[in-house]
C-alpha cells in the first residue's frame, strides 16, 4: 500500500461523517469506520454491494434520474433536508439521513452521509450555545469566567458596566483586582468549595470598582467541568445589590419610625379594613394589633363623623392627600377624644390607589395645654398687677394692660426696649443683683423698691420675679409681677 493511499485512508477515518465511495453504476467502492457504525455493517460486507444496500431503491431513484446532470457538472451537491431520505440499517430498520454528493478524481462519487438525528442534535447544540452566548451578552448581571487559580477568562458587557474595566483590561488578570483589602481571604474559601464541586448561591459580599468605589454584590458561583468531569474553572454571576441594600435600609428606618412613633400609624384597604397597627395606635385606642387587624376603621369613628370620613375616602381615591384634619375618634373604652389626621393614598406597582396610610395624633394634651395657655393669657390680660416679660438681657418682651396703666407706656412703646427705663438711676445695682439670682434659677419674692413712670414720677412697687426656662431648662428670661404700694405706704 502506498503512502498516498495510507494518508487517504487516515483522512477518511478522521472525518466525523459516514463516507461512502461508489462508482457511476452505484456500486460501493469504499466506506469509512463511521459508515460501519452508522449502518451496522462491516466494510467487507459493503464493498462491491449496490448503494441500495444502504439507501432504499425507491429513494435512490431520485438520484439516478439526475445522475447525468451530476456527473456533467461535477460539483458538490446536497440533497438538503427538503426531501427526507432514509438509510437502511443492517437489521432492516430505516432512519432519516442527510446526503451530499461530490465528484472525486477517480471518477467515483463520494457520498457524505449524516444521520438527521445527529444533525438535529448538532443544530440544537448550536442554538443552545447561541442562546447562552446571547444571555451572557445581554444579561444585566456581570457574568465572569475564570480558572481555578482566579485568572479571568471571560468578561461580559454587564461586568464592564458594573466594574468599569473593559474585557481587554481584565481577561488574563487576577480576579483579586476586584477584592477589597479586608476580604482577601474570602477567595481561598470560595475556591476550596468550587474544587470540591460545590455551588455557592446568593453570597452577599463587597467588590471594588475601577474607580475605587465599593459595590455590594450577590454572587452565584459554579464549577466548570471538562468532558471527563474534571473541574477546570469557575463561572460567577455578580448582581449589584447596592440599591437593594439602600432600599432595605430606608425600609428599616421607616419601620423603626413607625414602630417608635408617638403617633398612631396604621394602614387600611380602601374599604377601611385595617392591615397594620403600630404600638402607638395600641396605646392611643386600647386595641392590640391582634384585636384590630382585619376589622374596619369605622370602629374608631363616632357616628356623627361618618360623612366626614366618606369625604376623606373620596379624596384618597382621587389620589389626593388629607393633612392635619382635626376631628374626633373613639377609644376601645368608649371615650371620645380629639385627633389630627393625616391620610395618604397607598399605590400598587401600576400607580393605582389600593389603600390608605393614616397618622393619628392625639390632641388631648395640646387642647389641654391650649386651654391652660388661654386661661393664663386671660389672667395676665385682666390682672390688676403689672405683668412684664423680659429677656435675660433685660429687653421687655410682653406688657399687659395693667402695666400700661401703672407706668403710662403702651405695649407698642415699650416692647423691645430695656427694662432700665423703669429703674431710677440710684437703683442700677439693684437690677444687677436681681439678674444674678434669676440667672442662677432662683426667684425673687415681694421685693419692695421704686420704679419710674413715663411722666417721671416715682412709685413704690412690690416685685415678684421668676425665671423663664426653655425646653432644655436653661434660663432665658424673667417674668416680673409689679404691685403698686404707693397708697399702702
Amino acid at each position: 500500500m502506498s503512502s498516498k493511499t495510507t494518508r487517504l485512508d487516515n483522512l477518511l477515518e478522521a472525518v466525523p461523517d459516514a463516507l461512502v465511495g461508489m462508482d457511476q453504476k452505484g456500486v460501493i467502492r469504499f466506506v469509512n469506520h463511521q459508515t460501519e457504525s452508522l449502518f451496522g455493517y462491516d466494510r467487507d460486507q459493503l464493498i462491491g454491494q449496490p448503494i441500495e444496500t444502504l439507501v432504499p431503491e425507491t429513494l435512490w431513484q431520485l438520484y439516478t434520474e439526475h445522475r447525468q446532470d451530476y456527473f456533467a457538472d461535477p460539483r458538490t451537491r446536497s440533497s438538503g433536508l427538503e426531501v427526507e431520505l432514509s438509510g437502511r440499517h443492517q437489521d432492516g430498520t430505516e432512519f432519516p439521513i442527510n446526503i451530499s454528493l461530490s465528484h472525486i478524481d477517480t471518477g467515483d462519487v463520494l457520498l457524505v452521509i449524516t444521520a438527521v438525528g445527529d444533525v438535529t442534535k448538532h443544530q440544537q447544540a448550536i442554538k443552545n450555545a447561541q442562546l447562552i452566548a446571547s444571555i451572557v451578552k445581554y444579561s444585566d448581571d456581570a457574568i465572569i469566567g475564570g480558572t481555578l487559580e482566579g485568572i479571568i477568562t471571560s468578561w461580559n458587557p454587564a461586568a464592564e458596566r458594573m466594574y468599569g474595566y473593559s474585557s481587554k483590561e481584565m481577561i488574563g488578570k487576577s480576579s483579586s483586582l476586584l477584592l477589597p483589602e479586608d476580604r482577601a481571604g474570602e477567595m481561598n474559601s470560595i475556591r476550596a468549595k468550587i474544587r470540591a464541586g460545590q455551588h455557592l448561591k446568593h453570597l452577599e459580599t463587597e467588590r471594588v470598582r475601577k474607580d475605587g468605589a465599593v459595590v455590594h454584590v450577590s454572587l452565584s458561583i459554579a464549577p466548570i467541568s471538562d468532558d471527563d468531569g474534571a473541574i477546570v474553572g469557575v463561572s460567577a454571576v455578580h448582581r449589584d445589590v447596592t440599591e437593594q441594600r439602600q432600599a432595605l435600609a430606608v425600609a428599616q428606618r421607616i419601620a423603626a419610625i413607625v414602630e417608635n412613633s408617638d403617633d398612631a400609624i396604621f394602614g387600611c384597604m380602601l374599604d377601611g379594613t385595617i392591615m397594620n397597627w403600630n404600638p402607638a395606635a395600641e396605646r392611643m385606642y386600647g386595641y392590640s394589633s391582634a384585636e384590630i387587624i382585619g376589622k374596619r376603621a369605622k370602629i374608631m369613628t363616632p357616628k356623627d363623623q361618618d360623612d366626614q370620613m366618606l369625604a376623606v375616602l373620596d379624596q384618597i381615591r382621587a389620589g389626593r392627600h388629607v393633612e392635619h384634619l382635626e376631628t374626633k375618634r373613639v377609644r376601645k373604652d368608649g371615650t371620645v377624644f380629639p385627633v389630627s389626621l393625616t391620610v395618604s393614598p397607598i399605590r400598587d406597582a401600576d400607580g393605582a390607589v389600593v389603600g390608605t396610610s393614616v397618622i393619628h395624633r392625639d390632641l388631648s394634651e395640646q387642647r389641654g395645654a391650649l386651654a391652660s395657655a388661654q386661661r393664663l393669657a386671660a389672667i395676665v390680660e385682666y390682672s390688676a398687677d403689672a405683668i412684664i416679660g423680659r429677656t435675660i438681657d433685660g429687653i421687655i418682651t410682653s406688657w399687659n394692660p395693667a402695666a400700661a396703666t401703672m407706668f403710662g407706656y403702651s405695649s407698642e412703646e415699650i416692647v423691645g426696649k430695656p427694662i432700665d427705663l423703669l429703674v431710677p438711676e440710684n437703683r442700677a445695682g439693684e437690677t444687677i443683683s436681681i439678674l444674678a439670682k434669676i440667672s442662677a434659677g432662683r426667684s425673687v419674692d415681694d421685693f419692695e423698691t421704686i420704679r419710674i413712670r413715663k411722666d417721671g414720677t416715682a412709685i413704690t412697687v412690690s416685685l415678684t420675679i421668676s425665671p423663664i426656662r426653655d425646653e432644655k431648662r436653661a434660663v432665658v428670661g424673667a417674668s416680673v409681677i409689679c404691685r403698686e404700694m404707693t397708697e399702702q405706704k
